[in-house]
């Protein structure tokens, strides 16, 4: 049998890597319609705004430049969204002390609970994926994604 490519392997990572993305983004797409509807609620959001909100609770809170470099938008795209979401009493939006000019923003408490429930059905799942995967498999997993967070980590710095 012929050894892989290099870009077998990357094409392998990727579509698997694509998989794990569509199973999260599934859960994600249930827990909006069947926990977080009503008025003030994350459910009747767009997945760009979605995307906006993980990004803020995934680093407690965020600079307004750091989060349009993260979700890949201009700034100003990046603001209008930040506004609906504050309208909407999703995201919280302050100056900073230090400096006025710049401002950060955070996910509000009253989001927290419907973020934490989303998080919970992935975290359900992910559960459910290691018990069938077997202890022993999911420890190598973990290797491997700790020596991809190092690589990965190493590139922002």
């Amino acid at each position: 049998m012929q050894e892989p490519t290099t870009q077998d392997l990357a094409r392998y990572i990727y579509t698997n890597g694509k998989l794990i993305h569509d199973r999260i983004l599934k859960i994600h797409t249930a827990c909006l319609q069947n926990c977080c509807q009503g008025p003030g609620s994350i459910g009747d959001l767009s997945f760009n705004q979605i995307n906006a909100i993980m990004a803020v609770r995934r680093r407690g809170e965020v600079h307004m430049t750091e989060l349009s470099a993260l979700l890949g938008v201009t700034p100003a795209s990046a603001s209008g969204m930040v506004d609906r979401l504050v309208e909407k009493g999703i995201l919280v939006r302050e100056h900073c002390r230090e400096d006025r000019r710049r401002v950060k923003v955070s996910v509000s408490p009253g989001a927290i609970d419907q973020i934490r429930q989303i998080e919970e059905a992935v975290l359900q799942s992910f559960f459910d994926l290691v018990e069938r995967l077997g202890k022993q498999t999911a420890q190598q997993w973990c290797e491997i994604l700790g020596k991809i967070k190092k690589v990965l980590d190493a590139e922002q710095s």
